[in-house]
C-alpha cells in the first residue's frame, strides 16, 4: 500500500525561521507525472473538384495518392499502475498519434502502446515497460472535495518540462461547457497552460483528485480558470479502457430535462434541491417495463443526489451495461424506488451506403441517450462526412443534425430509411447547423 505523501513544515531555517513548503510531498509525487510526445500522420483536404472522377476525366487529371501531414503534440500523463505500466492521460493529447513517447522524470523515455480511448470523457490509457517505473500516485476520493481546498497542477506547459502551480478548488460540478461529451469538471485557479493537459491535480495529501484537461482562456492565456476530470470518473472510464479498449456505455432509455422551480409548480411537488424530469419514454426499454412514466421526476440514483439531467446523463454513462441500478423517483408527487438494469443501446451508427448511393461516404446516428446533442435536437446526426462524396458535395457536413427527408420528420433509422425511400430522383434534406436551418438536395 502506498501511503499519501504531505505538506509539512521543515527543519529551523538558518535563521530560525519555520517555513511552510510542499516540498516533501512533491518529491514524492512528482515522479510518477510524465511528459507525453506524439507523432500523427493526418491527411492533407485536397480541392473537391480533384476528386471528383468525371473532373479528372475530362481534364486528364491523374489519380494521386493522399496527401499527409506529420503532425506532433505534447502533453501529460499519470502513473497510474506502476506494476502495470498503465499511464492515464487526455485523449486529446494522443488522438491520431502513430507514435507516443514517454519521458520520465529523470529524462529516460519509452515507447507507449495505447490501450484505449474515450472522446466523450477525454480519457486515454497508455502503457509502458513496467521495468523501473516510479511509485503510481495514490488515488483520492474526488467525491470529497469542497471548495476552497487547496491543489496542486502538475505537468509540462509549453513543452518547458515539468512545472508546478498551486492554487484552490474554485467550483466543482462544472457542465455544459461543450468540452466534452460526459462533462463534471473540477474548477481550478492553479495555472493549467497548454502541455499540462493529461496531468495531476493533487491535494496536499499528494493524493491523485483530477486529470487537468482544460482551461477557459479567452485571450489564448491562462486567465485561472482551469479544469480537470474528477478522479473518481476517470478510474471507472480506465477500468472499461483496460478490459474492453472502449467504453461500453448502457442506457436507461429515457430523455430527461433539468427539473426547474416552474415545473416543479406545474407537477404541483415542492421543489426539490435538484432532479431530472423524464420527458420520454422509449418503448420496451428497462424505464419502461420498469413503470417510469413521462413527468416522473428522478431524484437519486444509488441514492445518491441528481442534480440535474446532466448529472444523470454524467452517472448512467459511467454505469456498465447490464449492470443494476436503483433509481429513487417522484411519481405524482410521491418517492417510490425501482431498481433496473442498465441496457446495451440500439445500433448506434449506420453507413451511408446502407441506405443510399446517393449518401455514401457518410455515417449516420440518432440523437439517442448517448448522442452529445441528447436532449438538444431531434433528427439524425451526422458522424462523418468523406471529403469529395456526393454528400460532401451538395455541402452536407459533419456536425449537421438532419430533421427531416423529402419533407418527412425524421429522429430513427426507421423513419430516416423509410422517407429516403418516397422519391426517386434527388434526396431534400432539411439540416439543422448550429443556430441555422438549410434545404440541401443531393442528386
Amino acid at each position: 500500500m502506498v501511503l499519501p505523501a504531505q505538506a509539512s513544515l521543515p527543519a529551523i531555517d538558518s535563521q530560525g525561521r519555520s517555513l511552510p513548503t510542499l516540498a516533501p510531498m512533491l518529491k514524492l509525487v512528482t515522479p510518477a507525472v510524465v511528459n507525453i510526445a506524439t507523432e500523427g500522420r493526418i491527411r492533407v483536404q485536397d480541392n473537391p473538384l480533384l476528386q471528383d472522377p468525371f473532373f479528372r476525366f475530362f481534364f486528364n487529371v491523374p489519380e494521386q495518392a493522399p496527401r499527409v501531414r506529420r503532425t506532433q503534440s505534447l502533453g501529460s500523463g499519470v502513473i497510474i499502475d506502476a506494476k502495470k505500466g498503465y499511464i492515464m492521460t487526455n485523449n486529446h493529447v494522443i488522438d491520431k498519434a502513430v507514435s507516443i513517447t514517454v519521458t520520465l522524470q529523470n529524462d529516460k523515455q519509452l515507447s507507449a502502446k495505447l490501450i484505449g480511448t474515450d472522446p466523450e470523457s477525454d480519457i486515454a490509457v497508455i502503457q509502458v515497460p513496467a521495468e523501473d517505473l516510479p511509485t503510481a500516485l495514490p488515488l483520492a476520493d474526488s467525491d470529497q472535495l469542497q471548495v476552497g481546498d487547496f491543489v496542486v497542477a502538475i505537468g509540462s506547459p509549453f513543452g518547458l518540462g515539468q512545472t508546478v502551480t498551486s492554487g484552490i478548488v474554485s467550483a466543482l460540478g462544472r457542465r455544459g461547457l461543450g468540452i466534452e461529451g460526459y462533462e463534471d469538471f473540477i474548477q481550478t485557479d492553479a495555472s493549467i497552460n497548454p502541455g499540462n493537459s493529461g496531468g495531476a491535480l493533487v491535494n496536499l495529501n499528494g493524493e491523485l483528485v483530477g486529470i487537468n484537461t482544460a482551461i477557459l482562456a479567452p485571450s489564448g492565456g491562462n486567465i485561472g480558470i482551469g479544469f480537470a476530470i474528477p478522479i473518481n470518473m476517470a478510474k471507472q472510464i480506465m477500468a472499461q479502457l483496460v478490459q474492453y479498449g472502449e467504453v461500453k456505455r448502457g442506457h436507461l432509455g429515457i430523455g430527461v430535462q433539468d427539473l426547474t422551480p416552474d415545473l416543479a409548480k406545474a407537477f404541483g411537488i415542492q421543489q426539490q434541491e435538484g432532479g431530472a424530469v423524464v420527458v420520454q419514454v422509449i418503448e420496451n426499454s428497462a424505464s419502461a417495463k420498469a413503470g417510469i412514466e413521462i413527468g416522473d421526476v428522478i431524484t437519486k440514483v444509488n441514492d445518491k443526489p441528481v442534480r440535474d439531467a446532466g448529472d444523470l446523463r454524467n452517472v448512467i454513462g459511467l454505469l456498465r451495461v447490464d449492470q443494476k441500478v436503483k433509481l429513487s423517483v417522484l411519481h405524482d408527487g410521491e418517492e417510490r424506488t425501482t431498481t433496473l438494469a442498465i441496457t446495451e443501446p440500439e445500433e448506434t451508427t449506420i453507413i451511408g451506403e446502407k441506405l443510399s448511393e446517393k449518401l455514401s461516404g457518410a455515417v449516420f446516428s440518432p440523437i439517442n441517450e448517448g448522442s452529445p446533442m441528447f436532449n438538444q435536437s431531434e433528427g439524425i446526426y451526422v458522424i462523418t462526412i468523406a471529403a469529395g462524396s456526393p454528400a460532401a458535395r451538395a455541402g452536407l457536413r459533419k456536425g449537421d443534425v438532419i430533421v427531416s427527408v423529402n419533407r418527412a420528420p425524421v429522429n430513427d433509422f426507421d423513419s430516416f430509411e423509410n422517407a429516403l425511400q418516397k422519391s426517386n430522383r434527388g434526396i431534400l434534406l432539411n439540416v439543422r447547423r448550429g443556430d441555422t436551418a438549410l434545404f440541401i438536395i443531393i442528386q
